[in-house]
C-alpha cells in the first residue's frame, strides 16, 4: 500500500469537502437517489453547465463514470495529482475523444463517500461498482458497501468490547465500524486484493493503526484468539462446482451448496470468549425432505460439541425457489436476460440445484451466544421465519440484541418462574380490533409492532386483556388469575395459554420483565 499517496487522497478529499451530504446537495437529492440506483442522467444534467470546482470534478469521475482531463484531476487532487491517483490505482488512462488532446482519466476503483447512520461516515474504495464498470465483474472483484452489509451492520450489537472480528473483510467496511465499538480489531481475508483494499481504506479514513489485517481462509489466520464480538459476511452465495462459470471471490467461498455457512457456523463459537457473540449473514439449503431452518439447528448443536451450552437466533428473511435464486446471483454477476450467456449460467445453477435436490433457499442472519454457564446447562436455539421489515427506527442491532437476551432468559424459565415476573410492553406495540358495525365483541383481535422486526399476531380477549396490564406493576399470575375470574375461564389454563404466548412474544421484541 502507498500510504504517503492514501494521505494525500485523503487531504484532498477533505479540502473538496467530499462527502454523503456535499454530493447529495452539488446533485440535489432526486438525482443523487437516482445516481445511487445507477441512473445518471439526472445527475449529468445537474452537472452540465461545466462545474469546475473539485468536488464536480470528483463526482464526475468516481461516481458518474466520466472521463476527465487529466489538468482538471490536477485541480481536483492538488497534493495527489492525477500521476499518484494513476500511481495508487484509483484512476487510469482512458482513450481521447480527439486526437492532439490532452491526457484523459478515468476512475479505476469506486470512491465513495458511505453514510452507515446518522454519524458513521466513511470514504470507501472499492471495484468499480456494476452501473461504473459497466459490464461483467472479474473474479477478483472486491465489493463495495451493498446491501447485505449494510443489514448486518444495522443487526450488530453496538456495547463496547475488548475485541472484535470481521471474518471476510472485504472492502474493510465492517472492520471500519468495529473501531467504533472494540479496542482490537482483527480483519481477516482470503483475497490479497481485499486485503490491499481494506488497509488503503483503513488509511483513508484514518483507522488504520486499529486493525489487525491478517490473510487466510475462515478461521485459520485466528486459531489462537477468541473475541467478545465476531461479525461475518461471508462469501456465502451458493455456486454450482462445475467450473465452466465466473467464480467471484467476494461472493463464492469455494465449497459445494451451503457448505461454507455451515463451516462458519460450526467453527465460530469456539472462536468466542465466555459470553461472546457471533453475528453472520447465510443462505442455506433445504433438500427435498428436509428444513433448512432445522439444518442450521444442527449446525448449532455440532459447535456445542467445542463449546458447551450456546444461544442461538437464527432469522429466515426469505426463503425462495432455486430458479429466482439463480436468476438473482447470474444478474449480479453482470450477465442480462436475453443474453446466450445469462440463459447458460442460469440453466447451470437450476441443473446442479435438481441434481442436488434442492427445493428452496434461506436468506437470513444468524446470532449465537457462547454462554458462561457450566456445560450442565441447557442451550437454547431459536428458528425464527421473520419475514416482516427491520425497524427504520436507529438502535435496530441493540433492540434485536436485548430481544435475543430476553428470549432466551425466558426459554430457560420454569412455567412458574414466568408467571412471577412483572412483565412490561413494549410502547411500539399496538391493538387492531375489526368490528362489524353493531357488533358489540371484535371479531378479530391483532397486535402489532414495527420493532424490531415488523410482525403481526392474532390474540383473543384474554391475551390482550393480559397484555394491556402488562405495566409492571402486577406479576403475570396474578393479572392471569384476574382475567379468569373476569372471563369465567379455567384459570390453570389461563396461566398456561399466557405462558405459552409470553414465551413467543419477547422473541418479537414485545414484552420484557420490568426493571
Amino acid at each position: 500500500m502507498h500510504a504517503e499517496l492514501v494521505d494525500r487522497l485523503r487531504a484532498d478529499l477533505a479540502a473538496a469537502a467530499y462527502s454523503v451530504e456535499s454530493v447529495e446537495a452539488l446533485l440535489g437529492a432526486p438525482a443523487d437517489a437516482a445516481r445511487q440506483r445507477g441512473v445518471f442522467a439526472p445527475a449529468l444534467r445537474a452537472l452540465a453547465g461545466g462545474e469546475s470546482e473539485p468536488l464536480a470534478i470528483l463526482v464526475r469521475c468516481f461516481l458518474l463514470g466520466e472521463r476527465v482531463a487529466a489538468s482538471e484531476l490536477d485541480r481536483a487532487l492538488p497534493e495527489l495529482t492525477a500521476g499518484g491517483a494513476t500511481e495508487l490505482g484509483i484512476a487510469r488512462t482512458v482513450p481521447s475523444p480527439h486526437s492532439g488532446v490532452e491526457a484523459m482519466l478515468g476512475a479505476a476503483l469506486s470512491l465513495n463517500p458511505v453514510r452507515i447512520s446518522a454519524d458513521e461516515h466513511w470514504l470507501v474504495l472499492s471495484d468499480l461498482d456494476d452501473q461504473l464498470r459497466r459490464g461483467p465483474a472479474l473474479e477478483r472483484h472486491v465489493m463495495g458497501v451493498g446491501g447485505a452489509t449494510r443489514s448486518l451492520l444495522a443487526q450488530a450489537p453496538t456495547a463496547p468490547v475488548a475485541s472484535a472480528l470481521d471474518l471476510g473483510t472485504g472492502c474493510g467496511i465492517v472492520a471500519m465500524h468495529l473501531t467504533r465499538v472494540a479496542e482490537r480489531v482483527v480483519a481477516t481475508d482470503i483475497s490479497e486484493r481485499a486485503l490491499e483494499i481494506a488497509g488503503m481504506n483503513a488509511r483513508l479514513n484514518g483507522v488504520d493503526d486499529r486493525i489487525d489485517f491478517r490473510i487466510g481462509d475462515l478461521f485459520a489466520p485466528v486459531a489462537e484468539d477468541r473475541f467478545d464480538l465476531i461479525l461475518s459476511n461471508p462469501p456465502f452465495v451458493i455456486t454450482p462446482r462445475t467450473g465452466d462459470g465466473p467464480v467471484y471471490e467476494y461472493r463464492d467461498g469455494g465449497r459445494t451448496g451451503d457448505a461454507l455457512a455451515q463451516s462458519v457456523i460450526e467453527a465460530g463459537p469456539e472462536r468466542l470468549a465466555p459470553g461472546g457473540t457471533l453475528l453472520c449473514l447465510a443462505n442455506w439449503e433445504s433438500p427435498w425432505g428436509a428444513n433448512g431452518l432445522a439444518r442450521v439447528a444442527e449446525w448449532i448443536r455440532s459447535a456445542e460439541s467445542a463449546t458447551g451450552p450456546l444461544r442461538a437466533w437464527v432469522v429466515e428473511r426469505d426463503r425462495v425457489d432455486p430458479a429466482s435464486y439463480a436468476e438473482t446471483w447470474v444478474r449480479d454477476g453482470g450477465a442480462r436476460p436475453g443474453d446466450a450467456e445469462f440463459e447458460r449460467l442460469l440453466s447451470t445453477w437450476i441443473e446442479d440445484f435438481a441434481r442436488r435436490r434442492i427445493i428452496a433457499v434461506g436468506l437470513g442472519s444468524v446470532r449465537i451466544q457462547r454462554t458462561t454457564a457450566g456445560r450442565g446447562a441447557e442451550s437454547v436455539v431459536h428458528l425464527d421465519p421473520a419475514s416482516g421489515a427491520f425497524s427504520a427506527e436507529a438502535g435496530l442491532g441493540d433492540a434485536l440484541q436485548r430481544a435475543f437476551a430476553v428470549g432466551c432468559d425466558t426459554a430457560r424459565m420454569t412455567a412458574d418462574e414466568v408467571l412471577g415476573v412483572r412483565w412490561v410492553l413494549d410502547s411500539a406495540v399496538v391493538e387492531l380490533r375489526e368490528h362489524r358495525p353493531g357488533e358489540e365483541a371484535p371479531r378479530r383481535i391483532g397486535l402489532e409492532t414495527a420493532r424490531p422486526i415488523a410482525r403481526r399476531v392474532a390474540a383473543d380477549t384474554l391475551l390482550a386483556g393480559a397484555l394491556g396490564a402488562c405495566d409492571g406493576e402486577l406479576a403475570l399470575a396474578q393479572i392471569a388469575d384476574a382475567l379468569a375470574t373476569l372471563l369465567e375461564v379455567d384459570a390453570a389454563a389461563a396461566r398456561e395459554a399466557l405462558v405459552t404466548s409470553v414465551r413467543e412474544l419477547v422473541w418479537f421484541g414485545m414484552l420484557a420483565p420490568a426493571s
